[in-house]
């Protein structure tokens, strides 16, 4: 009778065992609460200044432009949807005009390793350049807000699929170049056939974080512009309503999220595509 009292309380223990994703779950909800329990008590207490909403405000207004987030009134009163659909067009053009400046020039340079040395330096002192360093150069060079926020968002986002397609195409295997010499295919037939699928993890990689950059700085790139989710962010900043700062905030975080997810997936394929 003890024996089987213990096995049905064994199989029951099982039974409710948590998998890693559902305790990492659990977890998460419990961090959420705490947050937004904390943000609430310290709003209603007066812990932050008077113009900072408690968890609940933003939580409201947060509803309110999620549920209807394609109306338009007018050219300043449109909903998130559209500004969203605005400042995607905007990152994903400069985006696709500095990844088609990266990749081939990464390739020419990645081929030649004394080319590669000879323009690391360039390289090295415009990665980390703000790009609201780059807006009043872009705006003197462009003539054109909108030119100047595809210009800002190319020039910042180019360089890490720069390095990282010079890294892929310079570090192929040798061994292979080799057999492709033996078999005598011509450069270009090399270059398409062994270097670029070698080289492909290292460019996917580039053009991944290069897009979380692109989209890292639409705000900057806005400023200068009507409409999209960056001139919505400071002109609600003008207008003190932090509840729709902090739901813009929410809702870039949350795209760049689902971009960052979807060429994780293409990274994966070409890995494997690598290995296979």
């Amino acid at each position: 009778m003890t024996n089987n009292v213990l096995q049905v309380t064994t199989t029951r223990a099982r039974s409710v065992t948590l998998t890693t994703n559902q305790k990492s779950f659990l977890l998460f909800l419990i961090l959420l609460i705490t947050f937004l329990g904390g943000w609430e008590l310290g709003a209603r207490m007066g812990g932050f200044l008077p113009i900072m909403p408690s968890a609940s405000q933003t939580i409201k207004d947060f509803w309110f432009w999620v549920s209807n987030p394609f109306f338009d009134y007018g050219p300043n009163d449109q909903g998130i949807g559209w500004l969203l659909l605005t400042s995607l067009r905007r990152v994903l053009t400069g985006f696709l005009i500095g990844s088609a400046i990266a990749v081939p020039l990464g390739i020419l340079l990645g081929l030649s390793r004394v080319a590669a040395r000879a323009v690391d330096p360039f390289i090295q002192v415009l990665r980390p350049v703000s790009p609201l360093a780059w807006l009043p150069l872009g705006l003197a060079l462009m003539k054109d807000s909108e030119k100047t926020a595809l210009f800002v968002i190319a020039i910042t986002s180019i360089w890490p699929t720069l390095s990282n397609t010079i890294f892929g195409v310079s570090n192929v295997d040798p061994a292979y170049l080799n057999v492709a010499r033996t078999l005598g295919a011509s450069r270009w037939r090399t270059i398409r056939k062994v270097i670029l699928p070698a080289a492909a993890p290292s460019i996917v990689a580039g053009l991944r974080i290069s897009l979380g950059i692109a989209w890292l700085v639409i705000v900057a790139a806005e400023i200068l512009l009507s409409g999209g989710i960056g001139y919505f962010i400071w002109n609600e900043w003008n207008n003190l309503k932090i509840t729709s700062i902090i739901t813009a905030i929410l809702i870039i975080g949350l795209v760049g999220l689902v971009m960052d997810r979807l060429f994780g997936l293409l990274q994966t394929k070409v890995s494997f595509g690598q290995r296979s």
